[in-house]
């Protein structure tokens, strides 16, 4: 008998519902023995091919041992992949059972055919009847056996796990009686002096107990009159989590070196600082402490961040320490967290009720004026033909919504910062009495702002204001004659509060806004604040830029971004589970009705909020499935169509003119060392494979040449990001094209707001079995819509997404995203799961007792 193996089962095991009655049941019920050819290893036959297309079979040898005849009465293998046959000679159904008397035995064979490198597993159920429970007596009982081949190239050789992985182990805290001896700090670097707003000592406990005592807080609707109380207990709870995951990251029994540069600093190699993990920034502060110091009171050297060199942090330490440093002595390292951003936080929210910010916090529209719009020329022409941002950046000029904010929702590719700019350049022209602060969530956004503004405003009135501790290595060049570095103290210098007055806009991140509070800007200096990628930033955030600054009445509010894309990251289950991950921007959008449609013509009020509908960015096919889901099919496709067009007729899509695939790959989720992260080398593979053929292709059939930096690489998990880098090294026909460097491989959160004419999508999970631990630490991209839009909304022109389909339809998000290419007629490429669920194949599976199971396949 040859029967096609074609019964679903996801997570390429035994069905949920019948684990505990097979494993059961997996030892020698009845006498009878299942053994294999090739053996069984830690309970799996498993087996690799070395080449594609090549049979390989498995035996499995059925012996009844028993002492009684045995009715062997069905097989299948329980997992919905279409790269094995079953076969046996007698052909064995529940129709025609086979009987096996004491001593007899019988063989099974799988022959697997791989198409497509990856990890191809099954389960293979074996049903029986006893003599007193004959076929149809409804009391069968069943063996299974699982089994996995692999199909796998050199690449996958060299970036499998280096280590089995060993989840790391946090020493259990432990009281010590300690003397702490301060560092040395930077020269010329000083904080801002902040109210300390430490967590109460209790908090700690509560926060294990669920908070029950907080709940009625944390639970009631947001108001100005438990603004201030709420946001306190929630930044308290972040600051709690983030001092538990630091400690993943102290070192122990670790050399230092003096500097050759500077003797009065000890460098500390660091792994993975070069990557923010962890994030050590000038100014910070470490512990260490001598590794063979055991009697207490130990001393504790405390060292201050002096520079960060790739995987080297200089360190400034008292003299006690430098004097008497001996080399290769031995040093436990305690990290700690960078609390000056919390208690800015803090601060910002007890000002915002200080200064009575009711109406911009918590708008009702009772103060709105009614203003003339004037039609205006703009600086950038090509906002003339765009009606909703030419729309947006009147509103913004004539402050119809003061002093509510006025609100720019930008999905992806439409155009809010240029609005942004736009806006700002308009009222730098008609108001002579107007100061700007335009902020941001993060530098590189604050950069780009800057770099926007400068093209039609005078330089002498624009200024860069930056923290001490930013790298002069990561401003860009153009940016160092607008901004505060001073070249000849080697330092980035905080202005004088008269300097800074005399500009007509500032640049800066929400955090470094901070510093004008402390620097005595009075309140109403700033006549508008602009908050761009307001979305990515927790609300305390947000109000660091604003209380303190604005005026409560007459003061502009702008905010610009998109509560569909990704909010801000915290480290927190409670604090995100009591609202914390909503940003200010959402929460407007979400609970105030002047900032949400009208239930008569489902349009937004103008005086308040301008959503932008032109994406300039994407081909119709890359951008359909996010405008469907996310923004009401309003988007509208004006993305150049020589740029969105260039790949449409690329040999290697499915379908032509349709530039997205869908790689399907059953691929095995794996993890190293002790790195919690995760990685899937099967679909490296894959990836390394489409950048062959794009690099191959350029230039030729009508194909632009390419250069690295227009291709991006989205992964969720740090560790299969560095796996994709050291495979761009170790593909030698990749490792040669030149500047293979500027490809981009990062996580979801490091491409948003950015764009490639090339995007991968690595999705990574092929485990049914760790989703609900990505729902719970808030990573990868099942059960998160966000990370999902922005992830698919990035590419310009090609959009290849590789992933096992089997998970992925799991999710109804993902289930949309993945069925509309066939929809579109355009198949999906490698393991046709989803191909095969699409042609009708189901299982159907009940348990009738416990002794049981009925598995019928229907077509």
């Amino acid at each position: 008998q040859q029967q096609d193996n074609i019964t679903p089962q996801e997570n390429g095991g035994a069905p949920e519902p019948f684990s505990p009655l097979l494993t059961s049941c997996s030892a020698t019920p009845g006498g009878i023995e299942i053994t294999s050819d090739p053996e069984m290893t830690n309970g799996k036959v498993t087996f690799s091919v070395e080449r594609l297309q090549e049979t390989f079979a498995v035996k499995f040898y059925i012996s009844n041992n028993g002492a009684s005849c045995v009715y062997f009465t069905y097989y299948t293998a329980l997992h919905r992949i279409r790269c094995f046959t079953l076969m046996d000679e007698r052909r064995v159904t529940r129709a025609c059972p086979l009987f096996l008397c004491p001593g007899e035995s019988y063989d099974v064979e799988v022959h697997y055919w791989l198409h497509h490198y990856g990890h191809f597993p099954a389960t293979m159920y074996f049903e029986f009847c006893t003599e007193s429970n004959p076929p149809g007596s409804s009391k069968p009982f069943c063996i299974v056996r699982e089994m996995e081949a692999s199909a796998r190239t050199h690449l996958a050789v060299e970036l499998g796990p280096f280590a089995p992985f060993k989840p790391c182990q946090v020493a259990p805290y432990k009281p010590v009686d300690t003397v702490i001896v301060e560092g040395e700090p930077p020269e010329r670097y000083s904080k801002t002096k902040v109210i300390d707003y430490k967590y109460p000592f209790y908090l700690k406990d509560l926060a294990k107990q669920r908070l029950e005592d907080s709940e009625n807080l944390l639970k009631c609707p947001l108001k100005m009159r438990n603004y201030h109380h709420r946001f306190h207990l929630l930044l308290h709870l972040e600051e709690i989590q983030m001092e538990v995951d630091i400690k993943k990251y102290d070192l122990h029994h670790q050399t230092m070196t003096q500097d050759r540069d500077n003797r009065r600093l000890l460098v500390l190699q660091v792994p993975g600082v070069a990557e923010n993990r962890p994030s050590v920034l000038r100014g910070d502060c470490l512990k260490v402490a001598k590794s063979e110091d055991k009697v207490q009171p130990i001393t504790v050297y405390t060292g201050y961040v002096h520079r960060v060199e790739l995987e080297r942090v200089k360190l400034g330490f008292s003299k006690r320490l430098v004097q008497s440093f001996i080399s290769n002595t031995r040093f436990d390292v305690e990290f700690t967290i960078n609390r000056f951003p919390l208690k800015l936080q803090h601060r910002a929210v007890d000002l915002a009720e200080k200064h009575q910010m009711d109406e911009v916090l918590f708008p009702s529209g009772s103060g709105v004026r009614t203003t003339h719009i004037q039609k205006r020329c703009m600086f950038n022409r090509q906002l003339e033909n765009n009606p909703e941002q030419h729309a947006a950046i009147q509103r913004i000029v004539s402050g119809a919504s003061k002093p509510a904010p006025y609100l720019v929702f930008g999905p992806p590719g439409t155009g809010k910062t240029i609005t942004l700019v736009e806006a700002m350049n308009q009222l730098n022209r008609v108001d002579p009495l107007c100061h700007i602060l335009a902020c941001a969530p993060s530098n590189s956004a604050s950069d780009l702002l800057c770099e926007r503004l400068l093209g039609h405003m005078d330089p002498h009135c624009v200024y860069r204001l930056y923290a001490s501790s930013r790298p002069l290595s990561t401003v860009p060049q153009n940016l160092l004659k607008h901004c505060n570095w001073d070249a000849s103290q080697d330092s980035f210098v905080f202005p004088t509060k008269e300097v800074l007055m005399g500009y007509k806009v500032i640049i800066t991140t929400l955090v470094t806004a901070g510093r004008l509070v402390s620097g005595g800007i009075p309140v109403g200096h700033f006549t508008h604040v602009f908050i761009d990628e307001s979305g990515q930033a927790v609300e305390p955030e947000s109000i660091i830029g604003i209380a303190g600054l604005l005026h409560p009445e007459e003061g502009q509010l702008v905010l610009a971004g998109d509560p569909q894309q990704l909010g801000p990251i915290l480290r927190s289950p409670l604090a995100m589970q009591y609202g914390m991950g909503i940003s200010l921007l959402e929460r407007l959008m979400k609970d105030n009705p002047l900032y949400q449609k009208d239930g008569e013509f489902g349009h937004f009020d103008s005086r308040f909020v301008t959503k932008l509908l032109r994406n300039y960015r994407s081909h119709p096919a890359i951008l359909k499935i996010p405008n469907e889901l996310f923004y009401e099919k309003e988007l509208q496709v004006f993305a150049d169509q020589w740029d969105r067009e260039t790949y449409c007729n690329w040999e290697h899509l499915p379908k032509e003119g349709f530039p997205l695939i869908f790689h399907g790959v059953l691929g095995k989720d794996e993890r190293e060392g002790n790195s919690p992260s995760f990685f899937n080398v099967s679909e490296i593979e894959v990836l390394m494979d489409y950048l062959t053929k794009l690099m191959k292709t350029q230039g030729k059939k009508g194909l632009p040449k390419l250069s690295p930096k227009d291709i991006g690489i989205i992964a969720p998990y740090r560790k299969q990001v560095e796996k994709i880098q050291k495979a761009l090294n170790f593909v030698k026909e990749l490792s040669q094209w030149k500047d293979i460097k500027e490809l981009k491989v990062g996580s979801v959160e490091e491409f948003q707001g950015q764009e490639r004419k090339i995007i991968m999508v690595s999705t990574v999970r092929s485990s049914i079995n760790y989703v609900k631990m990505d729902q719970d630490f808030n990573i990868g991209f099942l059960t998160n819509e966000k990370r999902f839009n922005v992830a698919m909304t990035r590419a310009k022109a090609l959009l290849i997404v590789v992933g096992n389909p089997v998970i992925l339809n799991k999710d109804p998000t993902w289930e949309r995203g993945l069925w509309y290419p066939l929809d579109s007629q355009a198949p999906v490429v490698g393991d046709g799961d989803l191909e095969c669920a699409a042609q009708g194949w189901e299982v159907l599976m009940t348990v009738t007792s416990k002794e049981f199971v009925t598995i019928t396949v229907m077509q």
